[in-house]
């Protein structure tokens, strides 16, 4: 989609699109089993939705718009939960969204970048691009809220199972959250081994007690019946449309399915959910709703819980307190690998990243993004206190990014595979009510904490804008003021001495003489035997086949334009792809090659383009971005770069 950081200035403007298609097939880059990756799948995937339970129920009754606690609400509560997850989980994610995979990939800027390299000559293109940025922004929203919510939901567990320890809640979540992000330098490959059998464990154990109350009050089966949701809604608008806010917090975490479907598989994923998962959730809110209807008040506490016996309550606390850790670890590494991803696609700066696998690529840690997550995640844990009072600050997020992907998803139906409007349009109406409903449920808990994420979101949108909006401007800038390389070679080859060896330019456009090619002659006056101009691509596909990564073009006088093509999901490494190839002349020997980078120092002017604040912040944004030769796997020993300034 892009041209990668080249020569220490910012990506250039898209370059491709991806070949998505609409049978999809979820993945292809793994090599497991089915019934191993689909165990695996709830290992890491459900994390998130399937620790819902802890406060979703409670919360619909006992949160910021109470509900009676009768038969009506009941029932109407649980059928709507139920309708909830058939039509936005399994209909708008499991069988539809997750078909819109970009050569297996899934999450929002996959999608995006699916859309967008299809959208490019559309008047409205630009505004699907930024549905699409805001949706990334907002999942930063709720990568800092669900770590926070799940293990103070599962933490507080200890005041009913041994309420002497109450008090301990707190400095215990605190403790969980920062043992939880001091870890992610080392990895989780060991510890991920273990997540498919803790989650089958936890499903397990909250759809047995789950049996068990429905078994006490068989009658809540009924609330199957999408009646008992529609009589809440005729008796009751506006209290139902209101409860729509807490029902919601039942499929947080449906996104999740789309965004890790490169790691398992659609079908995995999909089985995992409809036969498991899926099975599991509903049971355990069918028993919880049948708890709340023997018991009333005092059950309302903690509905999970209780379900339990006495003697049980403890080991459900630490099962579930294990369960919270995986759905944070699930979003923590969706964080490092969304910004991954925001990185090669030319909306966030260049950043550390480090690997902790030699054998998986998709498992890095990213420090600047893993501890600003904990300081924030710390901060709502100390401001709210308990899970009831960040649900408010839940919801939004969500709802705003599942709204974002059915308006994407629109543009997949019709623009990519043509479906007949008599059945897309039907289809979008009813995506668009759910969607809209529940979004517009949250907003009234703006006041009450629902203003976090919309905060983050926007703050994150404005950097991400920024970024993108200033390296178009920059590499437009440089441009203008670039030499034709053909009046380059012919004025300077023959002047200039030419001296052994080879020097590697990076220009992120493929025209043009580099500013690091131009103040080299400048300075020292001499050209080498073989000058290589080198522009790394990033493209709108997740991967990019070996044998169609180099494109070679001789411009004589021993001058080459290389271009280097790579997909979003992987990581360019320049010395590795050189060693690759032949066709140039003698072999690339890194003892006898130098890099040479151009680094530029903005400066903010009255160019018509972006506001000054903007320019200053995109400045600032430019000087803190990480080292090109750090990011392209240049050896520190064979770098020099070259300075100069530009105006924006």
């Amino acid at each position: 989609m892009s041209d990668a950081i080249a020569d220490g200035e910012p990506q250039a403007a898209p370059t491709g699109h991806g070949g998505g298609h609409g049978g999809g097939h979820g993945g292809g880059h793994h090599k497991d089993g089915p019934i191993k990756l689909a165990v695996s799948a709830i290992g890491v995937v459900f994390g998130d939705i399937g620790t819902s339970p802890l406060y979703a129920f409670r919360e619909t009754f006992a949160g910021h718009h109470k509900l009676a606690l009768d038969t009506l609400h009941i029932m109407g509560v649980v059928s709507l939960i139920f309708w909830s997850m058939m039509i936005v989980v399994s209909l708008k994610y499991v069988a539809i969204i997750m078909r819109a995979d970009n050569k297996g990939e899934g999450g929002s800027l996959a999608l995006l970048a699916l859309v967008s390299g299809r959208t490019k000559t559309v008047r409205w293109s630009q505004g699907i691009i930024l549905l699409g940025v805001f949706a990334t922004a907002l999942f930063y929203g709720d990568s800092m809220i669900t770590p926070a919510v799940s293990v103070l939901g599962a933490v507080e567990g200890l005041t009913i199972a041994a309420p002497g320890f109450g008090g301990l809640v707190l400095p215990l979540a605190v403790v969980i959250i920062i043992g939880l992000f001091s870890i992610q330098r080392s990895g989780t490959a060991k510890v991920g081994l273990f997540f498919g059998p803790i989650m089958l464990t936890y499903f397990l154990v909250i759809a047995t007690l789950g049996v068990i109350s429905i078994a006490q009050t068989p009658g809540i089966l009924w609330a199957l019946w999408p009646t008992y949701a529609i009589d809440f809604f005729v008796s009751d608008p506006l209290k139902a449309f209101l409860a729509l806010g807490s029902v919601v917090l039942a499929v947080t975490g449906a996104e999740a399915l789309y965004a890790d479907m490169g790691h398992f598989g659609r079908k995995p994923i999909g089985r995992s959910w409809l036969y498991f998962v899926l099975p599991a959730l509903i049971l355990n809110y069918m028993g919880q709703g049948a708890l709340l209807s023997r018991d009333g008040m005092t059950a309302l506490e903690s509905p999970f819980y209780l379900l339990a016996p006495e003697m049980l309550r403890l080991p459900l606390v630490i099962l579930a307190t294990m369960a919270a850790i995986i759905a944070s670890q699930a979003v923590i590494s969706g964080a490092f690998s969304v910004t991954q991803q925001a990185i090669q696609l030319g909306f966030i700066p260049r950043l550390r990243i480090e690997h902790t696998s030699a054998s998986t690529a998709g498992q890095i840690y990213i420090p600047i993004v893993n501890w600003a997550l904990l300081v924030m995640v710390l901060l709502l844990v100390l401001s709210f206190r308990t899970s009831s009072n960040l649900t408010s600050a839940y919801g939004i997020a969500v709802t705003g990014a599942m709204t974002i992907d059915t308006c994407l998803l629109a543009v997949v139906l019709f623009r990519l595979w043509n479906w007949p409007r008599y059945f897309a349009v039907p289809l979008l109406i009813v995506l668009f009510i759910v969607d809209g409903a529940y979004l517009a449920a949250n907003l009234t808990k703006v006041p009450d904490g629902g203003w976090f994420p919309l905060l983050i979101g926007l703050i994150i949108f404005t950097f991400l804008t920024t970024w993108s909006k200033g390296r178009k401007l920059m590499i437009e800038r440089m441009r203008d003021s670039a030499m034709p390389m053909k009046v380059f070679i012919q004025s300077a080859a023959s002047a200039a001495t030419r001296v052994p060896g080879t020097a590697v330019f990076m220009t992120s456009t493929a025209e043009g003489v580099p500013h690091a090619l131009l103040h080299n002659l400048k300075h020292n006056k001499v050209l080498h035997e073989r000058i290589i101009l080198l522009t790394v691509k990033i493209m709108d596909e997740p991967y990019c086949p070996d044998d169609g990564r180099c494109h070679l073009e001789n411009l004589d006088n021993g001058f080459h334009r290389m271009i280097l093509k790579y997909g979003f999901m992987q990581e360019p490494d320049v010395p590795a792809a050189l060693a690759r190839i032949d066709q140039c002349g003698a072999d690339f020997r890194m003892m006898d090659t130098s890099f040479f980078l151009s680094r530029q120092t903005l400066l903010a002017s009255d160019h018509p383009g972006m506001m000054i604040w903007r320019e200053k912040l995109f400045a600032w944004m430019l000087r803190n971005a990480e080292s090109a030769m750090e990011f392209f796997r240049l050896p520190t020993n064979r770098v020099v770069e070259l300075g100069s300034q530009v105006e924006i």
